[in-house]
């Protein structure tokens, strides 16, 4: 089995973080969204990977993925958005007559996605779709089940849901799915919407199955779904001290890598520290992830995501549920508000205070 890695577009709902670059490289426990979408389909055996890229996205996400070990990336070019259809469409010479799953790779599964790929092979299926239960079903792809699991309808984001099961960014298809791909109509909003070609093969007979996802699953659509996506995955931290720790208390899962240095700090975690950071004369709190490269100095920080080269200081306050870019700067000055919560982009400054 072959997978597809949808990331041509940029994610326009995490604006302003993604106007510099693509959604896919944004960064939940130090590790590119794309990084953990590629080690999870290699834990389940799947890993000759093609990445649908865009002229835009190509170069951020072949930098993202770069090193990655025992895995066959291909590069497959969508010049125009036109839908997950679409990406799927144009990927279908590099796939052949190979069996594919199709990951969202802003999707995160607690225990990945071996389930889904077993249940497709295992009942014979033309089709496997995880599936799960939202409180809005109305923002995703909806399906309706009968008894046996089968899928006997399936509408893109309806303005009245048929049910509350919703597509959840995992599709294991046969190449046959290509027969439908190609005669698929554009859908009201202009996109080729792969949820129309499922309906297609339905129509045509396709044993289409829906599988229910276990455990917790997360769309990294928003900003604040990044934020507790750190949170769950900073839950499975296993902490290691590799860096220089000085004067300093770290209690919980705490892991700081090899050239980062904590001096005179409190750290509760889980909380993860990467290569090159300096935390000097600070508090970081639980689901506090710090990239590469950073400083926090003379401040306190909790439940964030902070990427790489990103300088934090002399913050009188304590940050809180923040999402802060590449090379963002967050200065204090004076008396302030007890907390602060923002998203800040890339090579942003905020100064806090007179």
């Amino acid at each position: 089995m072959k997978a597809i890695i949808p990331a041509a577009g940029f994610g326009t709902r995490l604006r302003p973080l993604t106007f510099a670059r693509p959604k896919p490289v944004l960064r939940v426990a130090n590790k590119p969204i794309i990084c953990h979408a590629i080690q999870t389909l290699c834990a389940a055996g799947v890993c000759d990977i093609g990445i649908v890229v865009s002229d835009l996205t190509h170069k951020a996400i072949e930098t993202a993925v770069k090193g990655l070990e025992g895995v066959n990336i291909e590069y497959i070019y969508q010049n125009e958005m036109l839908g997950l259809g679409d990406a799927v469409k144009v990927s279908r010479e590099w796939i052949g007559d190979t069996d594919f799953c199709v990951y969202l790779g802003d999707n995160l599964f607690e225990h990945g996605v071996s389930s889904f790929i077993r249940a497709f092979y295992e009942q014979q299926a033309d089709a496997v779709i995880a599936l799960v239960e939202v409180e809005q079903p109305s923002e995703f792809g909806v399906a309706v089940l009968d008894a046996d699991n089968r899928i006997t309808r399936l509408v893109e984001k309806p303005r009245v849901p048929p049910s509350n099961l919703a597509v959840a960014g995992l599709y294991c298809f046969r190449p046959t799915i290509f027969d439908q791909l190609e005669v698929l109509q554009p859908s009201a909003r202009g996109e080729y919407e792969i949820t129309d070609a499922i309906a297609l093969q339905i129509e045509a007979g396709g044993r289409v199955l829906g599988e229910r996802v276990k455990g917790w699953w997360k769309d990294t659509g928003k900003p604040q779904d990044l934020i507790d996506a750190n949170r769950l995955l900073l839950c499975e931290l296993h902490g290691c001290v590799l860096g220089s720790v000085s004067d300093s208390r770290l209690t919980g899962e705490v892991v700081v890598e090899a050239g980062a240095v904590v001096i005179n700090s409190t750290i509760l975690g889980p909380v993860t520290i990467a290569a090159g950071a300096h935390i000097e004369n600070a508090y970081l709190g639980p689901y506090t992830s710090v990239g590469q490269g950073s400083l926090i100095r003379n401040s306190e920080v909790e439940y964030s995501v902070i990427d790489e080269n990103t300088e934090i200081r002399d913050v009188a306050i304590r940050l809180q549920g923040c999402l802060i870019g590449v090379r963002a700067k967050v200065i204090g000055h004076g008396a302030i508000p007890r907390v602060h919560h923002f998203t800040l982009s890339d090579a942003s400054v905020l100064e806090l205070g007179c």
